[in-house]
This record gives C-alpha cells, structure tokens and sequence, in this order.
C-alpha cells in the first residue's frame, strides 16, 4: 500500500480549474517530485494534499482519508509541509520557531531532536537566538525544513525551496534534502528546477494545466526530449 494515495484529485478557483483530476502514489521512503511551469497546479496540489484548500476525490495517506480531516490534524499523523515562501515566524528566533514545529509533542525527546537539527542545519546552531526574519533566504528555508522536522514527519511535503535563492545557497539546501530523505523520511518536492530535482529524486511525475502529462524514473524524465526541451533548456 503506498505511504500517499492520491486519486481523481479536482481543485477549483471559483470556475477556474486548477487541479484536473490527477491520480498519483508515493510509496514509504521514496523521494518522488512534481515538476510543471508556474501554474501547472504544483502547490495548489500540495495545499490540497495538506488539507489548506478545498478538493474533491481521494486523498489517501497510510490507507487514512485525508480529505476527512481538519488540516491541523496532519502533523499528529505525521505529514509536514514545507510551503512555498517559507513561513516561517519572523518575529521569534530560531530555536522558538523549532519549538513550534513540535506544539503537538509532549514526549520527552524533543531537544534531542533539535540536536539533531542543529547538526544537520549547523547555521541554525550559529543563528539559534536570533530573529527569523533577519535571517537570509536560505537560512530561512533551512529553518522551515528544520521545524517541518521537529513534528517527526513520515511524510514531507516540500513547495519550491529553492525559489528565491543564489545558485550557492540552492545547492545547500538541496544537500539538506537529500540528508533527510537518506534518514527515511519521504518525501514529495515540488520544484522548478527540474534538473537539480531529477538528480535527487528517484521518480518524478510532469504537470502542465493541471494534469499529470509524464510519470517515470528520475533517470528517464532526465533523457526525455519533451522534459528536456520544456524544463531544461534544451
């Protein structure tokens, strides 16, 4: 049974329809990505996945209907998401905004976790008094991956966390992604950046006006023609 079912999926914006009917999977411990232009319905699918906005068909996530449940509900079951433009708290430091990626948590294992955030995040370490708005765009994103982790996801759901960042710092948190995938944790990223993103995934599926167009390895989406001369330039 894969870890995230997805099946029929429909997003409307008044008469507009974002999201076309799309049936997709993501088994345990895969790192699977969505790739499409602006608009192709790539966040709009990970809001409606992360209960944000309304859909219709079924959203099916360890064998559970998501679409029966309240958003707020998601992390306690172990789904994160990472939203595009980060979000994190501007106004409280780093170490306050991990605290909140584990409102929920009451087990005693909670520094420890933000230890281990820190040694996979060590700029957060450096930064951990200080005020999350100050931060550069990279370490804000780093934070916003570190506090999606500190609810202890067993899916994350990470929108365009390259966006907005320098070539140098894109490469870093890209690093970062693939450290947490090798830790088990699955994950579906939504990206622009095909390349960078078939080289890290496993398997990828292709959005254009709301559909799913391409599914297939990372490796053969990387040699397509059609992916290569709509998203790599070539």
């Amino acid at each position: 049974m894969p870890l995230l079912d997805i099946r029929d999926l429909k997003v409307h914006y008044g008469g507009i329809a974002a999201v076309k009917g799309i049936s997709f999977a993501v088994d345990e411990g895969e790192l699977v990505c969505l790739l499409g232009a602006n608009g192709a319905g790539k966040t709009t699918t990970l809001k409606a996945i992360a209960r944000m906005i309304p859909a219709h068909g079924e959203m099916l996530y360890r064998g559970e209907r998501l679409d029966r449940l309240p958003s707020h509900a998601l992390i306690g079951r172990g789904l994160a998401l990472v939203p595009e433009g980060r979000g994190v708290f501007a106004r409280l430091s780093v170490a306050e905004n991990l605290a909140m990626g584990a409102y929920h948590r009451d087990d005693h294992e909670i520094a420890a976790d933000r230890d281990r955030i820190y040694d996979l995040l060590p700029r957060l370490k450096e930064r951990e008094r200080q005020l999350a708005g100050t931060l550069s765009g990279g370490e804000q994103q780093m934070l916003a991956i570190g506090r999606a982790l500190m609810g202890r996801p067993r899916l994350l759901l990470l929108d365009e966390p390259s966006m907005g960042l320098a070539p140098l710092m894109v490469q870093k948190v890209f690093e970062v992604v693939r450290s947490v995938a090798a830790q088990g944790v699955t994950i579906l990223l939504v990206e622009q950046n095909a390349k960078l993103a078939l080289e890290v995934c496993g398997r990828g599926y292709v959005m254009e006006s709301g559909k799913i167009t391409l599914a297939d390895s990372a490796a053969n989406l990387l040699a397509d023609s059609r992916v290569r001369a709509a998203y790599l330039g070539e």
